[in-house]
């Protein structure tokens, strides 16, 4: 599918426009900063997408409030008394120098607890807690993908993890291939979910088509609701989007 990329300035607002072989308008207003992007059929002039975003700038503006309103994390430095997150709850670090090996573990109901040899510096800290949240992820996968793979009929061959800048997910459907970022740990559980079903769809359908949304519509009907839930959660220091 050929897509065309523009920008128009529109009451103030840089819209990114993505023209393509679709049915319809769509509109979206994506974190951390309140990004709008319209994608459009590939006929409608510049004036037809004007009007769209215009009829609906307050719901526009409201969007990118509650964007700004949101709670985001400062570059963690890794030590005791931080705020981490875990499948969508809040915890306190304790960082405890001892000389064993690494580790991460949950210590009650609102601590974690990161166990590191004397003398290990921040990046370090930080790779062992990465790597916990990549087991924690991993631990998940078979169970959700047992369970979705017959209802979309797909059979993912492979599903990988890794800190990703822009992005909760993405996929190659030739390879049959899921990436899923890292920092969906932090988040709820149906994050997650959500996430690895939006993947496997594009097994199916590539691009963010209405076939493709359709498809969503028949396997995960709370879609919208699941997707609005993880853009609320609280930002990491990176930007991410979906």
């Amino acid at each position: 599918m050929s897509t065309d990329r523009t920008h128009l300035r529109v009451s103030g607002l840089d819209v990114e426009v993505v023209r393509k072989s679709i049915k319809n308008l769509h509109l979206g207003v994506y974190p951390p900063n309140g990004r709008v992007r319209v994608a459009a059929p590939a006929h409608l002039n510049d004036e037809a997408i004007r009007l769209a975003v215009v009829t609906r700038l307050a719901w526009i503006r409201r969007q990118q409030a509650a964007f700004q309103e949101q709670e985001r994390q400062s570059e963690r430095e890794m030590v005791s008394g931080e705020t981490h997150y875990f499948l969508g709850r809040r915890y306190r670090l304790d960082v405890e120098e001892r000389p064993t090996r690494p580790k991460v573990e949950i210590a009650g109901p609102s601590r974690l607890r990161l166990t590191v040899p004397p003398g290990l510096g921040r990046d370090e800290r930080e790779a062992v807690l990465y790597r916990w949240y990549r087991h924690q992820l991993r631990e998940r996968l078979p169970s959700l993908l047992s369970k979705w793979e017959p209802r979309i009929g797909v059979e993912v061959a492979d599903v990988r993890i890794r800190r990703m800048k822009t992005r909760w997910g993405s996929c190659t459907p030739e390879a049959k291939r899921i990436w899923l970022n890292v920092e969906l740990a932090k988040k709820p559980p149906n994050c997650l979910e959500y996430v690895l079903v939006h993947e496997m769809v594009h097994l199916i359908e590539r691009r963010h088509t209405d076939r493709f949304r359709a498809l969503l519509d028949r396997f995960l009907p709370l879609w919208r609701s699941l997707r609005d839930e993880l853009n609320r959660a609280p930002l990491a220091h990176e930007e991410w989007a979906y």
